[in-house]
């Protein structure tokens, strides 16, 4: 079915592939980089118009973009898009995109249709790609349309280039087509009256973290493992009383966090409807583990301790691995035992963030939206 879809999409798109290339169009799965894409709705000219096509998981995202007259589908990989919305990419000078998506393999790629990976987060820990070591077990024609899909992004925008290495290694492609941008999803976290506003929408849903030492517990996702935490690690996070623990997983382990919330009290929280990077601007100390939202963290004046707690680091190396050399890098050493981690809470030793940051933030410094806007905007004439 697979091989049909792509082979569909490769008809359609060539016999298309001679409309006026005029627009511009964004594929969206994660909500962290809206601020970008309304300032491209705003930089565009008149007659100009930028499509947003955005996984379903982000409705309310794209009911805000929409709000504002930006054009949202919500997309599907099925004969409905090859047919009614292919036709519709094809008039894109410009296409970008914030993941892997997997129709971009069967696409005709015109050389003034640009396609730009704009990536969901701004470092990489755990490996990907050609680098996931679950990739050599693939079929051969399995790895052919990966190859394909990394083929056809013309500039990968990074922040750094240690990020631009990740990529180079885990899509096999050149250093040419690394561009040294910075993250425009960075530039809030650098950006006072962004952050203010931020704070000021936790402590309207949470007032009782003022003035307390805020501990965010964020893991990242293990694929096709149910996460489940050591025994005494809830404790752990608790050992500091005056401090207020937050908790919360990545949206794929919805039901695993659903099993923590009896752990909920006075000092242990649950706050479904804030997002990830408010809650990032009242965090003292963030306990995760192979989670990009370190880089996050890291670029935070507030942020005081960063703390990586690996119980399960000689799994994870095996599956899907992390990338070479990045222990070396990170600013504190990896915990890997609950009275290790118990230990660092309570020490809470203030982390250094310079050499992490010149590592993976080089090019993050809240200036990064209007540099990809301006690059991008001007193929538009």
């Amino acid at each position: 079915m697979k091989v049909i879809y792509l082979w569909l999409i490769r008809i359609i798109s060539g016999l298309f592939q001679f409309r006026r290339k005029r627009n511009m169009t964004y594929f969206v799965s994660f909500d962290n980089n809206l601020d970008l894409i309304k300032a491209i709705a705003k930089k565009l000219p008149n007659k100009k118009r930028l499509t947003v096509f955005y996984d379903p998981s982000i409705e309310a995202a794209a009911t805000d973009l929409a709000a504002r007259g930006i054009r949202t589908i919500q997309f599907h990989n099925n004969l409905s898009f090859v047919f009614k919305y292919i036709p519709l990419v094809m008039t894109s000078r410009v296409l970008f995109c914030d993941n892997y998506y997997a129709f971009l393999g069967g696409l005709v790629h015109p050389k003034r249709l640009k396609i730009v990976q704009l990536w969901h987060a701004n470092g990489a820990i755990k490996r990907f790609g050609w680098e996931d070591y679950a990739t050599k077990n693939r079929s051969k024609a399995a790895k052919s349309r990966f190859q394909s899909v990394y083929n056809h992004f013309d500039d990968y925008v990074v922040a750094s280039k240690a990020m631009g290495q990740v990529f180079q290694n885990s899509y096999h492609v050149s250093e040419d087509k690394v561009k040294l941008l910075g993250y425009p999803r960075s530039d809030r976290f650098l950006h006072t009256t962004w952050i203010n506003r931020a704070r000021s929408r936790v402590y309207r849903v949470a007032p009782e973290l003022i003035g307390r030492r805020v501990i965010f517990y964020a893991p990242t996702y293990r694929e096709g493992i149910d996460f489940k935490l050591p025994n005494g690690v809830i404790d752990a996070l608790k050992s500091d009383p005056d401090a207020i623990v937050i908790i919360k997983l990545h949206p794929v382990l919805k039901k695993q966090e659903a099993k923590l919330r009896h752990f909920s009290s006075s000092s242990v929280r649950f706050y479904d409807q804030l997002p990830t990077a408010d809650i990032l601007t009242v965090t003292d100390t963030l306990v995760t583990d192979y989670s990009s939202v370190a880089f996050d963290f890291s670029l935070l004046k507030n942020a005081k301790t960063l703390i990586f707690f690996m119980f399960d680091l000689a799994a994870y190396e095996k599956a899907p691995g992390i990338q070479s050399d990045l222990i070396k890098y990170l600013p504190t050493e990896p915990v890997k035992t609950v009275q290790g981690l118990t230990k660092a809470i309570i020490e809470n030793k203030t982390t250094d963030f310079t050499e992490f940051n010149a590592n993976w933030n080089g090019y993050n410094d809240g200036e990064a939206t209007k540099r990809v806007v301006a690059r991008y905007c001007a193929l538009i004439k």
